[in-house]
């Protein structure tokens, strides 16, 4: 019998019973009551950030349940509260847009409540059925968010776009996944040393890495790795699976674009460290040639991508004119950032050297989340309705006209571009930290270069703010109080995690320290 352990996933309940809620208080109200919804909404979140504390503080005495399809770690209770963060921040720089487009909000109260649900079970997911589950969630809610601007041909573009890709990325995972429950089929010793039986594969993660050395069908394990690379690669945007990235942020709505950016590719990042990282090992694949070529390929993999995620990223944002699209070829390059600490986590053979690694990629998107929403809620105040003006040409010297919004936006700037005394700067020096203490020099060094390069697109941006000429009048739009809150927890963050880490980091590593190896 299943173990059943309600308490084990009470913050993934809560959000979900939220979700259902604010559809039925939807279906009674009346429109000029959208502040109900939302507020219903930020109470859910805040209280499944109280259950995930709760269980963070009452330590992880029953590691799993649900036959072990779900976990409980500080991989998983990390990346949930980035999840509930980066949901709060989308509610309230989200409220101001659906009321002056006059959309339904409990309706994208309850899809952004459903995607959260989605990205929490990617996080906890043990079971590679129980991540595929997440992320269709995830998918589902987002391709509808995407295109929730209904009367917008650019949304309804986006949001096409998004969910044919999606959808052959998603075929791609789910294929894969087939190939390595038939791949981790294992044959059972009779009496006498004989072979009976053939036992069936295996969806379970850390079952996964206890068959490597036995399993049956090596090729087709090869094989399944090579389609989930396909199908995370799109989730967390990174070449050459990023094709749908641009057009997607491009034409969404910016409050969803400012979600999608950050929420999604955290999940994606998640599942990607529980599958590589614990499923297919270091440490467990070197007993077996089958075991370690597998694990020397997806490193090698991941090199490659890596490198031409940060590069082409970097590279083509130069030539934007668009705000969103150059932050669409940001958020690319960042993915490739974070690669980098994934890779450090795969290529260490010693668990503390692996446990700083996910550390540093688990911060790193901690930081890029909140310098990225925050510039998102720039950005949409200074598009206007329909997100109309996302050009460079409708920043030019709005500096000294608007002098909140330019300096909140030049600091997520240059907190993005990695400048010192940011939360930028201590992310990447966490993910380079970890690749240098597995000898990646070559690969820390082309990261350092594309740091290098991505100072002319972030630059220029804070230029044109401020020195710009401009030919046509420009107003400068109220601050609601929403999004008011929104950029004071943003800069806080960004300062405080430049300035002040050392807790956040602490408290990370040590947990991971005494849990994460200690069960295995």
């Amino acid at each position: 019998m299943p173990i059943i352990n309600w308490s084990l996933i009470a913050p993934e309940v809560i959000v979900c019973a939220a979700a259902v809620i604010v559809m039925l208080v939807d279906a009674f109200t009346r429109p000029t009551q959208r502040w109900l919804t939302g507020g219903i909404s930020m109470a859910g979140l805040f209280a499944a950030a109280v259950a995930t504390i709760w269980l963070w503080a009452s330590g992880t005495a029953s590691f799993d349940a649900f036959n072990g399809m779900i976990v409980l770690d500080e991989l998983r209770l990390g990346f949930t509260l980035i999840f509930l963060l980066v949901s709060f921040l989308t509610l309230l720089i989200s409220n101001v847009w659906v009321d002056n487009e006059q959309l339904p909000a409990g309706e994208f109260h309850s899809l952004l409540l459903f995607a959260t649900v989605g990205m929490m079970l990617m996080a906890s997911g043990n079971d590679l059925v129980i991540v595929f589950l997440g992320l269709e969630i995830l998918s589902i809610a987002t391709y509808v968010m995407a295109g929730f601007r209904r009367t917008d041909v650019r949304s309804n573009e986006s949001s096409l776009k998004y969910f044919i890709l999606g959808s052959f990325s998603s075929a791609f995972l789910l294929y894969g996944i087939a190939l390595v429950y038939g791949a981790t089929s294992i044959a059972e010793p009779g009496p006498g040393g004989t072979f009976i039986r053939i036992s069936p594969g295996t969806t379970n993660i850390a079952e996964l890495a206890s068959r490597l050395n036995d399993a049956q069908y090596p090729a087709l394990l090869f094989a399944g790795v090579a389609m989930m690379f396909v199908g995370f690669g799109f989730k967390i945007a990174t070449a050459p699976f990023h094709i749908w990235t641009p057009d997607v942020y491009e034409g969404a709505p910016t409050p969803v674009t400012a979600f999608m950016a950050a929420g999604p590719k955290a999940a994606g990042f998640a599942s990607f460290v529980r599958v590589f990282v614990f499923g297919l090992p270091l440490v467990v694949s070197s007993y077996s040639n089958a075991g370690d070529n597998l694990h020397q390929a997806w490193v090698g993999a991941l090199v490659v991508m890596a490198i031409l995620t940060m590069t082409l990223g970097n590279v083509v944002a130069i030539v934007q004119n668009n705000v969103k699209r150059m932050l669409a070829y940001s958020s690319i390059a960042h993915a490739g950032y974070a690669l980098i600490g994934c890779i450090a986590a795969g290529a260490a053979s010693d668990p503390t050297q692996r446990n700083r690694a996910i550390t540093a990629v688990m911060f790193y998107l901690l930081t890029y989340a909140v310098m990225n929403i925050g510039a998102f809620a720039v950005v949409q105040l200074i598009a206007r309705s329909g997100d109309r003006r996302t050009s460079m040409e409708d920043y030019s010297g709005i500096g000294f006209e608007s002098p909140v919004l330019a300096f909140s936006l030049s600091l997520f700037m240059l907190s993005l571009l990695g400048m010192p005394l940011t939360a930028g700067f201590m992310g990447k020096i966490m993910v380079f930290g970890a690749a240098v203490d597995q000898r990646m020099y070559p690969l820390v060094v082309i990261g350092v270069l594309n740091t290098a390069i991505s100072a002319y697109y972030y630059l220029r941006l804070i230029i044109v703010m401020f020195f710009g000429d401009r030919t046509t009048a420009w107003t400068a739009p109220r601050i609601p109080a929403s999004i008011a809150l929104a950029l004071i927890i943003t800069v806080a963050g960004v300062l405080y995690l430049g300035l002040f880490p050392g807790r956040v980091i602490n408290g990370l590593q040590t947990r991971i320290e005494t849990q994460f190896f200690s069960k295995r």
